[in-house]
């Protein structure tokens, strides 16, 4: 089969988040499989810096709108792990200083960037090779199904390609006024309650979801989640009408890059066979955050995350005060929104002796934090997958966790009795119930041998990306023999 991912972002080349790790890590393990496997990315200034030689694919592409046309060319970026790379290059929308927008919002033409970058992607498709499905990642892609079914449902060349849009967080959906339907040359008929409308928005990811022959989200719990009021911030009718099309597929994470037995931005690697590195990248990580003093029987907390509310960070706020009565040390990295950043600045100044934060994104450092914390904290609101619970596993590093989304699908609750497990859980989205879990597991840090066996339970698992890989060639087959 030939399959077109198309996304907003891929690693390395632009990341925000999540997904920029799955679209640089899921096309190279389906072209594994043997398949024909393309990507299509914006080329954005961030971009550009990856890109030593443009060569151009297609020199002009033209993208109609309502009242004027844009010009794309199409960029080629080469074949990499046996992956095919295409960007699309408009420089009045794309060569920006951010891929979405500046802290205080998203960019307000974000309807057109991501309009023309679907129906772009479909025009260069048909010279370039048209696949058997296409692969949308989030609401950013998700109008080009809605293009497909659309204004290309009579093109021939187009006619039997599948498509496959995966829900990576359904918080962020592309709401714009009604009048975007115009402008983007789609047919009023679409702009009702049942297809794109959505209290009186243009909606694309709803538009996504309606038009594409199949539906997955990063964890099996969370394609369920978002099929309730608590998780769906809205769509969930609609995925409940797409129930039988929907999948939860867990998302996989690179060893290459986050194993301590191979990590290069680490002071000392280790394995479940030998943990003695550990306690040299636990040094390590406190020197980093300018604390040496921290003593070997002090637990180090971890936290790496984005500065935002669906991350806890809330829940943390509540629970540091009572937090320093105990024997820890917390190391917060991240950056967000500045309400979180100035809070916990002014925490790291008041309880200095019990934290340190950094207000900054660092890859090493982030490697340090997970490879030197004894526990990792994951309080998340809401969390469709997670990446950092799962390499905090593999560094035996011990996650603390609300159960939701893929926290729920990739840690399990240690028994004493019969000393499995691999971290903790707690239920309530309540400031007690986070505390009583963390003081859980501080206790359970200082029985070492039930701590050690804790820690190699989770060294022992394996969410690389070869089980989802073949879910989703699975997902691929089934869609295209409806085409067919």
């Amino acid at each position: 089969m030939h399959i077109v991912f198309v996304a907003s972002e891929c690693a390395p080349f632009v990341k925000t988040g999540g997904l920029a790790d799955v679209i640089g890590e899921l096309p190279r393990e389906i072209a594994k499989h043997g398949h024909q496997v393309t990507v299509y990315v914006p080329y954005y200034r961030q971009v550009q810096s990856h890109v030593k030689e443009k060569k151009i694919a297609i020199p002009s592409i033209t993208i109609p709108f309502a009242y004027y046309n844009r010009f794309v060319t199409v960029v080629d970026g080469g074949k990499r792990d046996g992956v095919q790379y295409y960007f699309i290059d408009c420089p009045e929308l794309f060569d920006r200083e951010e891929p979405y927008g500046p802290q205080t919002g998203e960019y307000t033409d974000n309807w057109e960037r991501f309009g023309l970058f679907c129906r772009a992607v479909l025009e260069a498709s048909k010279q370039l090779g048209v696949p058997d499905l296409f692969h949308a990642h989030d609401w950013q892609a998700a109008m080009l199904s809605v293009y497909l079914r659309t204004v290309y449902y009579f093109d021939s060349a187009l006619r039997n390609a599948g498509t496959v849009l995966t829900i990576h967080n359904a918080g962020y959906q592309g709401w714009f006024p009604p009048a975007t339907t115009e402008n983007l040359l789609l047919p009023w008929d679409i702009f009702t309650v049942d297809k794109l409308e959505f209290y009186n928005t243009f909606n694309f990811l709803k538009g996504g979801i309606v038009y594409s022959d199949a539906l997955t989200a990063v964890s099996p719990t969370y394609a369920k989640e978002i099929q309730t009021p608590e998780f769906g911030n809205g769509m969930e009718d609609s995925l409940q009408k797409r129930a039988a099309d929907l999948y939860g597929i867990l998302n996989g994470v690179d060893y290459a890059k986050w194993n301590p037995e191979t990590d290069g931005k680490i002071a000392a690697h280790f394995s479940p066979k030998d943990l003695s590195g550990k306690a040299e990248c636990r040094r390590d990580l406190l020197h980093a955050f300018g604390a040496p003093h921290v003593g070997e029987d002090t637990a180090v907390l971890g936290i790496l995350s984005r500065f935002v509310t669906q991350k806890g960070f809330d829940l943390t706020a509540q629970i540091v005060e009572r937090l320093t009565f105990e024997n820890i040390f917390l190391v917060v990295l991240g950056t967000g929104e500045a309400y979180y950043e100035n809070l916990f600045k002014s925490l790291h100044d008041r309880f200095s002796h019990k934290m340190s934060v950094r207000v900054t994104y660092d890859e090493t450092l982030a490697h340090k934090v997970e490879a030197g914390s004894d526990i990792y904290l994951m309080p998340s609101r809401y969390e469709p997958c997670g990446l950092n619970q799962i390499y905090s596993l593999k560094y035996g590093t011990v996650p603390v966790v609300r159960a939701t989304g893929g926290l729920v699908d990739t840690v399990e609750e240690w028994n004493p009795e019969t000393r499995t497990g691999t971290g903790f859980k707690f239920y309530g989205y309540e400031a007690d119930d986070y505390l009583k879990t963390v003081q859980h597991a501080l206790a359970v840090f200082h029985d070492k041998d039930a701590w050690h066996t804790l820690m190699r339970n989770g060294m022992a698992q394996d969410f690389s990306w070869t089980k989802p890989a073949e879910e989703y060639i699975k997902v691929y087959e089934e869609v295209a023999r409806r085409r067919n």
